[in-house]
């Protein structure tokens, strides 16, 4: 097996984005899992510009890890105390989210080692052009994607509101 600088790279990105996977849902203090989650959402686009797929790394950089987590820090500061802690969890809980993730470990285990996985021939088809991305996107017509980018942002604004509201309650 010939063993290049790419695969050396993706081995060290996805191994740091599986360490703040799992620190992620591990921490107790929720700003630090806020901070995890946008090293994980890093890591995505960096294995995006690594496959060559430039136009979805930028968005998800812009998109999620951007604008995303710059939401949920947003909301909680708005809602949380100065040293708000998770609580404890029970451990009947514990041992059914332990179990279901087991569950769900084993199953998509069996299912990646007994697939037959054929070598697809890679087109050879230029990237498309940001400008063409764009109208395609924000267009109205039948392929057009103006109206649920219209949903979206109204239900980010209905979050930010909410947060706001909570905020102001206490």
């Amino acid at each position: 097996m010939d063993i290049s600088l790419q695969f050396i790279v993706f081995l060290v990105v996805a191994v740091a984005m599986a360490v703040c996977s799992v620190l992620t849902v591990t921490t107790r203090r929720i700003l630090r899992a806020a901070t995890y989650l946008l090293f994980v959402l890093f890591g995505t686009a960096a294995i995006y510009f690594l496959l060559g797929y430039s136009f979805l790394g930028s968005v998800q950089l812009l998109i999620y890890a951007g604008g995303i987590t710059v939401l949920y820090v947003f909301s909680i500061l708005l809602t949380s105390t100065q040293n708000s802690r998770s609580e404890r969890l029970p451990r009947g809980k514990f041992f059914a989210g332990f179990g279901a993730a087991l569950v769900g470990l084993v199953l998509c285990l069996f299912l990646t080692l007994k697939h037959r996985f054929l070598a697809a021939p890679i087109a050879e088809s230029p990237e498309l052009d940001v400008k063409q991305i764009g109208f395609s996107l924000l267009s109205g017509d039948k392929y057009g994607y103006v109206l649920p980018f219209e949903a979206i942002s109204l239900l980010l604004l209905a979050c930010i509101v909410g947060g706001i509201l909570i905020a102001r309650k206490r």
